[in-house]
């Protein structure tokens, strides 16, 4: 069975702007394949780290060995009191305790789940909800889809495929994608420079369950196929020395999400 130790490489849309040389792009024709799975989620795509919890340890990008990072810590404490429900799940989500080039004034949790592998297959996306919520963690924002790919897409099949994806994008955000980003998401997401509004982009996902790279598209073994992801512009610049000076991320409720039964005070220390 081939199962790969760490997360896959999800590739970029066409029209995606943080991107560098090292980024891959979707292959073209990837619009008519997602428009005919039966169902489609759209996810806000949050700005923190990698991070995957199973049964040894918590790993960030690299499997090599167990995250050893301060910033992980609260990572490290939460998994030893989840790790003997684990099995053969692992649990992979978006580490916010740090703040990275985005920061967010309505966190709930320092760990939000965008996926959960079993072997070599990702779960659906109602089966990443439910483990979740098993283990006490939210899911990434999920933002209603009010017209589906499939149904927007007929009829524009000789279209470029960039611009049918911008306008379904816009028809269910509301605005451009890129007008999107410079609002505060679904968390309260802002620059914590400048104290701009900000977002980190989307993920578009096949809900149902899937191997890596199973589907119609033709990419590299270590990429994804059943899903892709859009980012906002300047996030490689902005993101780029995190790790020098971080800080920590405020949670908007401590007594409620705090992991240990600790008193905090406002300003997240705890007493």
């Amino acid at each position: 069975m081939n199962n790969p130790d760490k997360y896959g490489r999800s590739l970029h849309a066409p029209i995606s702007l943080g991107t560098t040389s090292d980024d891959r792009f979707i292959p073209k024709g990837f619009l008519k394949a997602f428009a005919e799975m039966d169902e489609l989620v759209l996810t806000e795509k949050l700005d923190g780290q990698n991070d995957c919890f199973k049964k040894v340890g918590v790993f960030a990008r690299s499997h090599a060995a167990p995250t050893i990072h301060d910033w992980d810590k609260p990572m490290r404490e939460r998994w030893d009191l989840i790790k003997n429900d684990l099995g053969a799940l692992e649990i992979f989500g978006e580490n916010m305790y740090a703040h990275h080039s985005i920061a967010y004034k309505n966190l709930e949790s320092y760990y939000y789940v965008f996926a959960v592998r079993e072997g070599d297959r990702w779960l659906s996306w109602e089966e990443v909800k439910f483990y979740a919520n098993m283990l006490d963690f939210p899911t990434v924002p999920e933002i209603p889809i009010k017209i589906t790919l499939k149904d927007y897409y007929k009829g524009k099949e000789t279209i470029d495929e960039n611009k049918v994806l911008e306008g379904w994008l816009t028809e269910n955000l509301g605005m451009t994608w890129e007008e999107s980003v410079n609002t505060p998401g679904l968390l309260g997401g802002y620059d914590p420079i400048t104290g701009a509004d900000a977002s980190e982009g989307f993920v578009i996902r096949n809900a149902d369950g899937y191997v890596k790279n199973d589907g119609v598209i033709q990419v590299a073994s270590n990429e994804f196929n059943n899903l892709f992801k859009l980012v906002r512009a300047g996030h490689v610049t902005t993101d780029e020395h995190w790790t020098k000076n971080w800080k920590e991320a405020t949670l908007v409720d401590y007594e409620k999400y705090n992991w240990h039964g600790y008193k905090y005070l406002s300003n997240g220390k705890k007493i």
